[in-house]
């Protein structure tokens, strides 16, 4: 079974605070769904970076708010979309903190999110889910304890797949948070993003030394929902 969430990279860099509509630009660069040609916009928001995506077929809008806000509502029960904001480049050791109010109806993610590479690693820190466990499609490889939680750590590997370049095969590395944090309504945490990625290491999960963005995102497959999200 492979995961649903597939987050979008590179486009256009669009400043300042911005509503974007299903078919803001055309897409650069595809996460790991074949996205050729799909819409995507990327750039910095009052001193955050922020990354939005969406194949066009739901119903959705995602709006930049001021410092690290952002909103996400969509609607239909088609399609995958994502966004979120953060900081380009990423880094080792960032602790994250997120508050708001996530309500997905159905397959959904918010996680930290990012890529390296040498070597190109994707991956995801998921604090809370919709109705699909990203846990049920990874090979799990053991827990850490971050933060007050317990997380199972998981590993899964995209063969000839899109990615920030171009089609490769790379690893995706998971921190999944057991149980996780019940959506629905008002959320919030803080992830110490050093702390996962030292335990990844210590099980031979190796990010890579080049960093590229780093987000808290909202995904969004097949489904419906809501989301205000303010990073720091």
């Amino acid at each position: 079974m492979v995961s649903f969430s597939r987050l979008a990279l590179f486009a256009a860099a669009i400043t300042g605070a911005v509503a974007l509509p299903a078919n803001a630009t055309d897409a650069e660069g595809f996460g790991l769904l074949a996205r050729s040609g799909t819409p995507s916009a990327t750039g910095t928001s009052n001193g955050f970076y922020y990354s939005w995506w969406t194949d066009g077929a739901a119903q959705a809008t995602y709006t930049n708010g001021g410092g690290g806000q952002y909103s996400l509502n969509w609607s239909g029960n088609n399609g995958n979309l994502v966004g979120g904001k953060g900081w380009n480049p990423g880094t080792n050791g960032r602790v994250i903190n997120y508050s708001g109010n996530y309500q997905p109806n159905g397959n959904s993610y918010l996680s930290v999110y990012g890529w390296t590479r040498s070597p190109l690693i994707e991956y995801y820190i998921v604090e809370s889910y919709g109705s699909f466990n990203p846990s049920s499609a990874a090979a799990k490889k053991g827990s850490v304890s971050c933060d007050g939680a317990t997380y199972d750590i998981l590993t899964t590997t995209r063969v000839n797949a899109p990615s920030i370049d171009g089609t490769q095969t790379f690893q995706q590395f998971w921190s999944v948070r057991n149980p996780k944090k019940s959506p629905g309504g008002a959320i919030s945490g803080s992830v110490n993003t050093g702390c996962h990625f030292n335990a990844w290491r210590n099980l031979g999960m190796n990010l890579g030394t080049s960093w590229n963005y780093q987000i808290v995102a909202t995904e969004g497959f097949k489904s419906s929902g809501s989301a205000s999200i303010t990073v720091s």
